[in-house]
């Protein structure tokens, strides 16, 4: 059996923690009994640690007085990782998993079986599914110029689920083989020990959001493949972390996307990116204020987004 290491980072979801923890146990029972689990907690105020520490003895929690942030929550975690797995004699894996997610029976045998298949694999993503079944875009490609465009601008309906908005066919999430990537999203993603090796661990730069995409472009560039595995199945509620500090999460996300061009894009394209996203929050600005006009926003939530939107031009 491989090495494997699980790693949850949470944040007052406890009763999605406590589903997420029974189904990834029954899975993991069937496919890696030995794995070890870990649940970092974000300084959660609504009794998850105790809830952990009582319900689920067997994980490793770790159980932060502060919120870290994604990215430095799961450095916690994968740090003990990479000491532990060094001595193994096996393969070693570890799954870094969002608590609002339900692991579908087979998922963690599919996943081990991906990275076992493709030696130079360096992270694969699960087939991440809505509550209803339906499909959640699992993996995208490294975000470039049009991405962007989709997210601030109006753009043809038909063009929303295509290459040029990052997204890989449906019909390749339907067949039993993994497919090759630029990246997975970060709900559900397993990583080979030697890709952490040759790259480092998350950027604890991204405080939240964008980690897994700097992380796996770096893992592109060192020569590894990433994949998504349709025979992983994972249901994801989505967000359900973030949506409690809506505008706080919209700053940290739009902060993260510019770290990441920084990083990643030339100057042109940086400049090229700033314009479009300084004219998308002018447009969302001025959306705000009508909506505020038309009596579908009140004054509280106007400022709020009004303060957002300026904050993301100056960042």
């Amino acid at each position: 059996m491989p090495h494997l290491a699980v790693v949850i980072v949470s944040w007052n979801v406890r009763e999605l923690l406590a589903s997420c923890l029974r189904f990834l146990f029954d899975d993991l029972g069937r496919s890696a009994p030995g794995a070890a689990v870990w649940v970092v907690d974000n300084a959660s105020t609504d009794g998850t640690p105790e809830m952990v520490a009582e319900t689920f003895p067997e994980v490793h929690l770790v159980a932060s007085d502060r919120n870290l942030g994604f990215a430095a929550a799961n450095n916690l975690a994968l740090g003990a990782f990479l000491r532990d797995s060094r001595s193994a004699a096996c393969d070693s894996f570890v799954w870094l998993l969002n608590p609002d997610t339900e692991v579908q029976p087979g998922a963690t045998a599919a996943l081990l079986r991906a990275l076992d298949t493709h030696r130079r694999g360096g992270v694969v993503g699960a087939k991440l599914l809505y509550p209803d079944g339906s499909l959640q875009h699992s993996a995208f490609r490294f975000p470039g110029l049009m991405q962007l465009v989709f997210e601030l601008f109006p753009m043809p309906e038909r063009l929303y689920d295509t290459r040029l908005n990052g997204r890989y066919p449906r019909h390749l999430y339907q067949g039993p083989a993994p497919f090759p990537v630029d990246h997975p999203l970060g709900a559900s993603m397993m990583v080979r020990r030697e890709a952490i090796d040759e790259v480092g661990l998350l950027d604890e730069g991204f405080w939240m959001y964008c980690e897994e995409i700097d992380w796996c472009w770096r893992m592109h560039r060192a020569g590894w493949t990433a994949y998504c595995a349709p025979a992983a199945e994972v249901i994801h509620h989505a967000g359900k972390s973030s949506e409690q500090v809506q505008v706080r999460s919209f700053v940290a996300l739009w902060r993260s996307r510019i770290r990441l061009y920084e990083k990643h894009y030339p100057a042109w394209k940086r400049r090229l990116a700033r314009l479009t996203v300084t004219l998308g929050m002018h447009r969302k600005i001025r959306q705000a204020r009508a909506a505020h006009r038309r009596g579908e926003m009140d004054a509280t939530e106007l400022k709020a987004r009004l303060e957002a939107y300026q904050t993301v031009i100056t960042l």
